[in-house]
Parts: C-alpha cells; structure tokens; sequence
C-alpha cells in the first residue's frame, strides 16, 4: 500500500495494481472505491494512516462493481456500516444480479500477453476466494447527496467499461475520480500514459471510449485514476491525447 495525498483533502492509495482514495472533511472521510478482497484491511489502515478512526467514514463512492474496485466494501460495511453508492445503472451490479467482469477463460488467455502472467498470479491473489463479493446495501448516487459528503462530489456517468460505470467530481479542488475510464497504466497496457483500458475489461468498447472524451469538458486540474500513477494536469489535455493516440492507430 502507498499513500500519496493530491491536493489538500484528497489521499490516492495505491493496492494491489488498483487504486483507491480518501477525501477529508469535516465531517469525516469519503472512501472512492476499496480495491480487491484481499486489500479490505490496507483500505481500513489508509484511513487511519492519514490520522482518521474508521468510524469517520461517511460514504463509500462505488465507481463500478469490478472486484478490484468493491473488494474491500463488505468489510468496510461490517465495521463502520455506512452508505455505499454508485451509478443507478451500477446498482445491480453491484447486487450481482448480473456480472460483467472478465471471464476466467479470458484471464488465462493473458497469460500469453506481456506482463500478463505475472498479473494473472497476482489478481489470483488478490481475489482470495472473493469471487462472490457482492454489495447488497449500494444504492444510486443523489445529486444532493453527494454534494454533502466529505469532499463535495458532482456525478459523471461514464458508462462503457461497465454500463452504468461512474466517475466522480470533486470541484473544490479540482480532483477527477475516473475510475477505469480513463487510466494511466495496467500491468498489461502496452504503454503508460492517459488511455482506455486493454479490449478484453471493457463491455462496451465504443462506449467506453465515448466516455473517456466525454472527461475532456471537465474542469479538473489532478487526475486520481482507477490504475495507474495520479496525473497533475488538465484532465481535458489528457483526455484529448488519449483520443489524439486513438485516432494514429
């Protein structure tokens, strides 16, 4: 776990190859995703490791019910027993009462990629016979809602690398929490840098390319991704030269 804090309020955390964050207030700490099953116990050390009880917690923001992203949530709920919300079209999802996650046919077929085993053995890990994780208490985001959380958040629905995949905005201090919309490394990219995620994570690709430009109109100064290193500058350059790079190929 590495703990890295962005702006005034804002704390990225680094887990198992995903990335979760901490926003202060006064009124406590918004969790904005809680890594794989096996980071549940690093989510709730971050928090005290930037000088917070768990029982601070006021919120978790679901950016969308990957296992890497709602992992830690059950434990999360256990201890503290706070609202998690995400996207209206994320909510059964979250539920599971459908699944679009990566197939396990489809992961051993990374095995033969770059750099692809090794993340296939630590994704094993990770999961740590988690692969019935569900969070049954998510809810959908409320504009008013969120606005009052630890932070002050503005929704995006940006679905493509799930359908009802969310992004969030934290326009006090310029913060844009992309989740898996727009990232800046994976251990199996091709490159770093500002881009879509590999094909095979995305149930919708055009969509999810179409939400990546859509972060372009945004005005946000620090981007906090899903994967990859936090990027301090101007979402709208970074996500023109995603769509710059696209465009080449």
């Amino acid at each position: 776990m590495r703990i890295e804090q962005v702006s005034e309020s804002v704390y990225a955390v680094a887990g198992t190859n995903v990335n979760w964050a901490l926003v202060t207030g006064d009124s406590g700490v918004t969790v904005v995703d809680a890594g794989y099953p096996s980071d549940a116990h690093d989510v709730l050390a971050s928090v005290r490791e930037i000088g917070h009880d768990i029982a601070d917690i006021a919120a978790v923001l679901l950016t969308h019910a990957h296992l890497d992203h709602m992992g830690g949530i059950p434990l999360l709920v256990e201890k503290v027993g706070m609202p998690v919300y995400t996207g209206a079209a994320e909510v059964p999802h979250a539920h599971r009462d459908f699944q679009q996650q990566i197939t396990p046919v489809e992961m051993l077929e990374q095995l033969f990629v770059p750099g692809g085993a090794k993340w296939v053995m630590q994704t094993a890990w990770a999961v740590k016979g988690g692969l019935t994780t569900k969070v049954p208490t998510a809810t959908a985001v409320e504009e008013s809602v969120l606005a009052q959380l630890p932070g002050g958040f503005v929704a995006i629905p940006t679905p493509g690398h799930t359908i009802g995949h969310t992004s969030y905005l934290m326009p006090s201090e310029k913060v844009l929490f992309s989740g898996d919309t727009l990232v800046t490394g994976h251990p199996i990219a091709e490159h770093d840098g500002p881009q879509v995620l590999p094909t095979v994570f995305n149930h919708d690709e055009e969509g999810a390319r179409t939400a990546a430009r859509s972060l372009a109109a945004y005005d946000a100064e620090i981007l906090v991704p899903g994967h990859g290193r936090v990027a301090r500058q101007p979402v709208a350059v970074l996500a023109n030269s995603l769509l710059q790079d696209r465009d080449m190929e």
